[in-house]
């Protein structure tokens, strides 16, 4: 059966059993329509990371950190055309002209983007842009939050903005079947040994799904609505940090009342001689 079948087969599975899955009580989130076939392919996804992801992403984490930065900035130069066609869809000329030093600079100083010198040399920032948050910025509509087996939270804009991303990165264009899965698992791996510092908060949370749905969605609409963009682990940081705070019971809810306090008396004086 090719590849391509036995997805299609894997996803039509998928969606059968989305009708067993037991939804929380409670009001249902309007952004998740899809909930009872996402959750399943949540907990699928779940069991996966937890059999195979992570114990791999763990053992990648022990080597030498200079070997992962290197990783890191290998991918991202080379997936960076992606964000250089989006700096022009958006209009952004300015900042399509730092990315396409920063892609020229690491590429040839930093040998073949294993280096950063464009930002700790030339001060030139990363930007963070994709086909989704152009379609978000053109006035396309998120649609309703989706989870994709194996490649985890989404919606629709941003899956099929996903699709057109494919055709911008040079890995697309790699003909070597094994190089380009090998790239492609290596990128993964990557990704999710950098993830390992939260999976300790998302496995905590009340509602693991729940947690991720809210993280990935405030991440994406603040990428579309809010502003200059940051670079991608700031942005992370920052709103699985808030996400992890809706988690949280407030402080009133956590701490007892504090105990009214008898005000001190204060101490007579003796009399002053006249």
């Amino acid at each position: 059966m090719p590849p391509t079948t036995r997805t299609l087969s894997l996803v039509l599975c998928l969606l059968v059993l989305g009708g067993c899955a037991a939804l929380p009580p409670g009001k249902r989130d309007p952004r998740d329509p899809w909930e009872r076939m996402n959750r399943t392919t949540y907990k699928i996804n779940d069991k996966f990371d937890k059999a195979i992801a992570r114990p791999v992403a763990r053992a990648y984490a022990r080597t030498p950190q200079f070997v992962q930065t290197g990783v890191h900035n290998f991918f991202t130069n080379l997936d960076y055309p992606i964000v250089m066609v989006n700096d022009l869809l958006q209009g952004q000329f300015k900042a399509f002209a730092n990315d396409t030093a920063r892609l020229v600079i690491n590429t040839t100083v930093g040998i073949g983007g294993l280096f950063d010198p464009a930002t700790t040399k030339g001060g030139l920032d990363r930007n963070d842009r994709d086909f989704g948050q152009t379609l978000g910025k053109w006035g396309v509509k998120t649609g309703p939050y989706v989870v994709i087996p194996f490649l985890g939270p989404s919606d629709v804009r941003d899956a099929f903005g996903r699709l057109a991303d494919d055709f911008t990165t040079p890995r697309q264009y790699v003909r070597n079947t094994y190089w380009n899965y090998g790239l492609f698992v290596l990128q993964v791996v990557d990704l999710r040994a950098r993830l390992l510092p939260i999976t300790k908060t998302l496995d905590s949370a009340y509602d693991p799904y729940a947690f991720m749905r809210n993280a990935y969605l405030q991440n994406r609409d603040f990428k579309v609505n809010g502003g200059q963009s940051k670079s991608e682990e700031e942005e992370e940081e920052k709103l699985l940090d808030e996400a992890g705070a809706d988690q949280s019971p407030s402080p009133s809810e956590s701490q007892p009342p504090s105990q009214t306090q008898p005000q001190s008396q204060p101490q007579s004086q003796p009399p002053q001689p006249h």
